[in-house]
């Protein structure tokens, strides 16, 4: 009987990927994705190599790049790659970088101390992703260059000058065939820069963006405190120069900076080898525990705390603080690939014995700070305990309990929260709207009256009782704040719907603020989607047309014969101008809808714009506006 190929499997179907040919056929193993996070990730690994320089000593100024047609290009002033025949693999040092994955100085052979980067596949991988790169290399007298393409050497390593100078520069375009889109946000790369300047004191990092003439020099002699006072720059600090500590153990390099501000939230970023650990680690741990301790010692030794008074938590403790803690090792152990959690059992210790005497001296030289600071904690506790009682509230084992409930919840059928999705409408008028048009079996519609409370200004226990903060509560079911669990909430998709004008961009705000300070697991898991109601109808006879901005309009207008007095054009000024019939194919049906999904890719950014938006600090505000009001395009008046 002959044999189907189609079903063999025997060594003839195991494929050998060779050389970069792996990180050509599965691109997001190496940089996470083929879109503009892993576009941007390109820049990231080749400045990294130069901070590795840096860190070890021999760098102190970075450049990069953006040229005319999104190509980059990062020079350095450190030793420059090694140019000598590898003693192993018989080929120049710098296409042994460059072409072969883990080929670097960061494994033991005493290049890098310590370093961060892809373990060694930075260069190479940003090579194997590229249609062209050029390296150059000021090194023992004479300028060095080789050329690639998608990988692969197409010239040698040859000389073409000679300089006193030392360093390199890599130049490359992004392979159009891998990634989605070519265009660099200058923002995005400018963000990361700052920060790594921040990191390294001292070290100075240009940023020129050729397709618009922007630069920009990032340099901070003051490294991380610069770095939490830059975080708080929009807020009101409580102290006037942040706490500032340093210590080292064996190969282990400590840098901490505390400033409290008269804010609810904490913000603390945590770094290991200049990669920002966003699950946190032993590094966090050490922090948290050692500032919990320091401060009760401290408010049971001067009696703020009497000897049967129950410990300030930590939450408490951290009320209103904006940290950085860097941590330099020289053998991190990252958990998951993602690199985003530091493992090292050794570091929780260190940190918090560095931590613990450097933190008791500070509350001991500067007692008014202390009481300031505690008496804030205080004041945490209390509002936490009444938050407690007042979250007992909104706990129902179901939100049909109660057929009156606030905000006129008008639920699905269905109890599959994969398949169930809640409108949070704008008004009664577009709420009966939404009811009347919805598919009853998956989508719910809670109507909200008004502007919600800004949660940026207040309390927990304030918030828990505004009247429709709780009706959303009860409704997804997850809790809120501390206690929140993403695993119980009723509805997969949430989906804010507001008018489009400059009420309804107000709402959202005011929406997103609660979602992203209270129930930031919704915006983690992509939980949180804005509906994109159309800004025009545009009618021909019995033909109509839905525009969702001005230049779908003129596309639609086009089309229809240009502008005559037979086409007929109405501006939507607010969802309850639409039937049910229109708001259903327009913004309701999965068919035909656009949702826009919201996620926070920098929580420094996040925290930033709400900060600035909805604090209360009007100056921010003001130049906040004054710089992007060129930008607006639609504005109601």
């Amino acid at each position: 009987m002959p044999q189907d190929t189609k079903k063999v499997y025997d060594e003839n179907q195991i494929q050998v990927l060779e050389g970069l040919e792996a990180v050509r056929k599965r691109p997001g193993m190496y940089i996470g994705s083929t879109s503009s996070k892993g576009l941007h990730h390109l820049v990231y690994e080749i400045v990294d190599n130069s901070i590795d320089e840096a860190l070890a000593g021999y760098c102190t100024k970075i450049k990069v790049v953006i040229n005319e047609d999104n190509s980059i290009t990062v020079s350095d002033n450190g030793r420059g790659m090694p140019v000598g025949i590898h003693p192993k693999i018989k080929k120049p040092t710098v296409e042994v970088i460059m072409t072969i994955l883990h080929a670097g100085g960061k494994f033991g052979g005493g290049g890098y101390k310590v370093s961060g980067g892809l373990h060694g596949v930075g260069a190479s991988v940003v090579n194997a992703l590229s249609e062209d790169c050029k390296v150059e290399v000021k090194r023992e007298g004479h300028i060095w260059k080789q050329e690639f393409k998608k990988g692969k050497p197409v010239t040698g390593l040859d000389i073409i000058g000679d300089t006193d100078e030392h360093g390199t520069k890599i130049y490359f375009k992004p392979d159009s065939e891998i990634f989605d889109e070519i265009e660099y946000d200058y923002l995005t790369l400018a963000n990361r820069i700052r920060e790594l300047a921040f990191l390294n004191k001292g070290i100075k990092i240009a940023l020129e963006d050729k397709r618009n003439d922007k630069s920009e020099l990032f340099h901070y002699e003051g490294g991380i405190k610069s770095f939490v006072e830059y975080l708080n720059r929009n807020k009101q600090p409580i102290q006037k120069e942040p706490i500032y500590l340093e210590g080292k153990r064996e190969d282990y390099s400590l840098e901490i900076a505390i400033q409290y501000n008269d804010g609810y939230t904490e913000n603390i970023f945590a770094f290991a080898n200049n990669i920002d650990t966003v699950e946190g680690g032993t590094h966090l741990a050490g922090f948290k525990s050692a500032l919990t301790r320091v401060f009760n010692d401290y408010a049971k030794r001067y009696g703020v705390l009497k000897e049967n008074d129950k410990n300030l938590s930590g939450e408490d403790i951290r009320e209103g603080l904006t940290a950085v803690i860097s941590i330099k090792l020289t053998d991190p152990q990252f958990e998951g690939q993602t690199k985003t959690k530091l493992g090292n059992s050794e570091v929780r210790g260190i940190v918090d014995s560095i931590m613990s005497e450097a933190v008791s001296n500070y509350l001991e030289e500067n007692p008014q700070i202390a009481k300031t600071i505690l008496d804030k904690s205080l004041m945490a506790s209390r509002a936490r305990e009444a938050a407690r009682k007042a979250r007992e509230i909104t706990r129902r084992k179901s939100v049909l309990e109660n057929t009156s409930l606030p905000g006129k919840l008008a639920d699905c059928s269905s109890k599959h929260p994969s398949e169930c999705e809640i409108y949070l409408v704008e008004g009664d008028s577009a709420g009966g709207s939404a009811k009347q048009g919805r598919d009853r079996k998956f989508q719910a519609i809670l109507p909200l009256r008004g502007k919600i409370m800004n949660v940026e200004k207040q309390r927990l226990d304030k918030i828990l009782g505004y009247e429709e903060i709780r009706a959303m509560i009860t409704a997804f079911g997850g809790g809120i704040g501390k206690d929140f669990d993403v695993s119980k909430i009723r509805y997969y998709k949430i989906i804010i719907m507001t008018d489009a004008d400059v009420d309804g961009a107000h709402i959202r705000t005011l929406l997103l603020t609660f979602f992203y300070r209270y129930m930031k697991e919704l915006v983690d898991h992509g939980h949180i989607y804005i509906a994109q109601p159309p800004l025009y109808k545009i009618s021909k006879g019995k033909k109509e047309n839905y525009a969702y901005s001005d230049e779908e309009l003129e596309v639609i207008l086009e089309e229809m014969g240009g502008k005559d007095s037979s086409i007929n054009i109405q501006r939507y000024k607010g969802l309850g101008e639409m039937d049910s019939t229109q708001l259903w194919d327009t913004t309701m049906n999965p068919e035909t809808r656009t949702l826009r999904k919201v996620n926070v890719e920098d929580a420094m950014d996040a925290d930033e714009i709400f900060t600035i938006l909805m604090g209360d600090k009007v100056e921010p505000r003001r130049n906040f506006i004054q710089e992007n009001a060129k930008k607006v395009v639609n504005l109601d008046i």
